[in-house]
């Protein structure tokens, strides 16, 4: 029997680990994920009933009608993908990159096809209250720049698995030539790999703020005139662009021109196929998920009716949210959770009042940023008025996913003059998760996360509350303060607020949270300390400041709290999709997420007695606490 003081995460849900088995169609489960299955047989069961009688609320009745259409497997079977030609016709009828220059606004508004570069509105870092024009690479076939090294064990096998499976989807839609054109696909692919950024340059997205002037930018970029397509994108006057892929930028015109047309049209035929796959026949969202499913070793694919929800949510997930909140979430637990909010708002101002490691100044800043801080919990008060405008035509399926496309590209590049909207929501309500937006200081904890084992008013005490919601909405509040959110200032804005001395300090203990991370071994191979460290860092903030809350009430226990930390992290997953996540994603390991922060307080190793030569014991000098 593991002791807690050798593993937390193995002693705290050794019956759960022996118990639970990874579900057919997912590539894990996790405290997460067994929420989100609750949650999809809740909304499936609603959904069923709203198809025998309609809501009366209009922007669910169209939710509830694409999910009916979804649902209509004899229609979906019967389609001769006579619409999906159409959209493949677009890109085949190119002759030349001539031809691509010329028809590349028109196929960005009114077609399916992918194209060779990002071009997108979002929030300008410097200047939170406007839009700014981001350009960005395509994206890539394997996860992330590391899987192409030549040294992966899975680099052949995944990208052989991709030509097949887009060559068979291809050939379903008549294409001539499909193994040639898949073929082709994968060597414009390899030539995007050595100018895309990493997923550790990703990571610290505060760095990616490259803002190059217009005149500037489309002088360099001479193989697709970007100056006239700006214009038709946008419609307005631009001073800059924001660039986040420098190397991309730096070759475009070595990648995206007329030597490599016949790649480039490959590629944007196979990406335009692969999207419309899971919008046609059984056989067809099958196979388009096929390579989704041998990357992550996942078993099965996923049942009709959990993808009728699937691809509903994908067009109407705030609206089907909004639902959701309404119904399932109470105003008591809403008020218990802001109060919750409050007292770890509360706590962190203590906590950085008496700051040992920074100056006064800085103190006074970060509180009061702190202070600024929006929360919005549950669900918003309104949705996007683009959700208006999402109505069910008497086509096919595929046919209005291409409308709802339009509308949603119109609308995307038509926020650009406007101010920021920092009241709308970048989750829906029954999200298992909760974020912190820099660019709004907005902490957002939709309704779904807030269940059991993260909270609960009737089965938890409010000490496990605060060792589990507690220190999730702690860990949004530090995102506020990690490497990246740290650099923004309360009104969103990337701007240095520090002092130069208190922000070298800081990178020192940014160091020390790397290095303390990096290299642990997992089941799947180590952990990377640099492109983990803002959520470690929000973690190490996040345990400690619900730990400091959680002793201000009655019912505190010290063994209850750390043991529910070890409880909300657990997760079971395929060693393929554990590799994947160690090479891409910001977060932890959940071993190491429950097993590490708790390691650098000292009510850890008073709780259960923990000493030197216990597996849990981390010397004292070693101990990371930032926040």
């Amino acid at each position: 029997m593991t002791r807690i003081q050798d593993d937390l995460f193995e002693a705290v849900n050794a019956d759960w680990l022996a118990a639970t088995e990874i579900p057919a169609d997912r590539p894990r489960i996790a405290a997460f994920d067994e929420l989100v299955i609750e949650n999809e047989a809740k909304l499936a069961a609603d959904m069923a009933e709203f198809v025998k009688l309609e809501p009366s609320d209009t922007l669910l009745k169209q939710a509830v009608r694409f999910y009916k259409k979804a649902g209509d497997w004899t229609s979906r079977n019967a389609d001769d993908f006579s619409a999906l030609k159409v959209e493949l016709r677009k890109v085949s009828s190119l002759s030349n990159l001539a031809d691509l220059n010329k028809q590349a606004s028109n196929l960005i508004f009114h077609s399916q096809a992918a194209m060779p570069w990002g071009l997108s509105v979002g929030v300008d870092m410097k200047d939170a209250l406007h839009h700014a024009l981001e350009f960005t690479g395509p994206g890539l076939i394997l996860p992330d720049t590391s899987y192409y090294a030549e040294d992966h064990p899975r680099k052949s096998e995944l990208l052989e698995f991709w030509k097949r499976n887009s060559a068979e989807i291809l050939a379903k839609f008549d294409v001539a030539d499909a193994e040639k054109i898949a073929e082709d696909a994968v060597k414009f692919d390899a030539l995007l790999v050595p100018v895309s950024n990493t997923s550790e340059e990703w990571a610290k997205y505060a760095e990616l703020y490259h803002p190059v002037e217009f005149s500037e930018f489309t002088g360099h970029l001479k193989n697709i005139d970007f100056a006239g397509l700006i214009e038709r994108l946008i419609g307005h006057k631009i001073d800059k662009i924001l660039v986040f892929e420098e190397r991309f930028y730096d070759q475009f015109d070595k990648i995206v021109n007329e030597e490599n047309w016949p790649l480039l049209k490959s590629w944007m035929l196979v990406k335009t196929a692969r999207k419309a796959t899971n919008y046609l026949s059984e056989e067809l969202r099958v196979l388009g998920t096929a390579y989704g499913r041998f990357l992550q070793n996942t078993a099965e694919p996923r049942s009709q009716v959990k993808h009728q929800l699937d691809i509903t949510e994908n067009y109407f997930d705030q609206v089907i949210g909004l639902y959701y909140g309404r119904k399932y979430f109470g105003e008591s637990a809403k008020a218990d959770v802001k109060r919750m909010v409050a007292a770890m708002i509360s706590v962190y101002q203590d906590r950085l009042d008496k700051n040992t490691w920074l100056s006064r100044e800085t103190i006074d800043l970060a509180i009061d940023k702190l202070n600024g801080l929006t929360v919005f919990v549950g669900y918003p008060d309104k949705l996007p008025e683009v959700y208006d405008k999402l109505i069910v035509g008497e086509g096919s399926l595929y046919e209005d996913a291409i409308t709802f496309d339009e509308i949603l590209t119109k609308r995307h590049f038509e926020k650009f003059p406007e101010l920021v909207d920092k009241t709308e929501w970048h989750m829906p309500a029954h999200m298992v998760n909760a974020y912190y937006s820099p660019d709004a200081n907005t902490i957002v904890f939709p309704a779904a996360i807030l269940q059991a084992p993260f909270y609960s008013l009737e089965k938890q005490s409010a000490t496990e509350n605060f060792g589990g919601i507690g220190a999730v909405i702690a860990h949004e509040i530090s995102h506020a303060f990690d490497n990246n959110g740290a650099q923004f200032d309360k009104f969103g804005n990337l701007h240095k607020w520090w002092t130069d001395k208190d922000y070298a300090a800081f990178e020192t203990k940014q160091a020390e949270m790397i290095e303390e991370f990096d290299g642990l071994e997992t089941e799947a191979g180590k952990a990377n300390g640099k492109l983990i460290v803002s959520e470690n860092i929000a973690d190490n903030g996040g345990i400690a400041c619900a730990l400091s809350a959680a002793q201000k009430e009655a019912d505190y226990n010290a063994q209850e709290f750390f043991e529910q930390w070890g409880k909300i992290w657990r997760m079971k997953a395929s060693i393929e999709y554990q590799q994947m996540l160690l090479s891409m994603d910001v977060h932890a390991p959940g071993k190491l997420r429950a097993n590490v922060p708790p390691t650098n307080l000292e009510e850890f190793y008073k709780a259960f007695n923990v000493k030197e030569g216990d597996k849990m014991f981390r010397p004292e000098e070693k101990r990371v606490n930032i926040w």
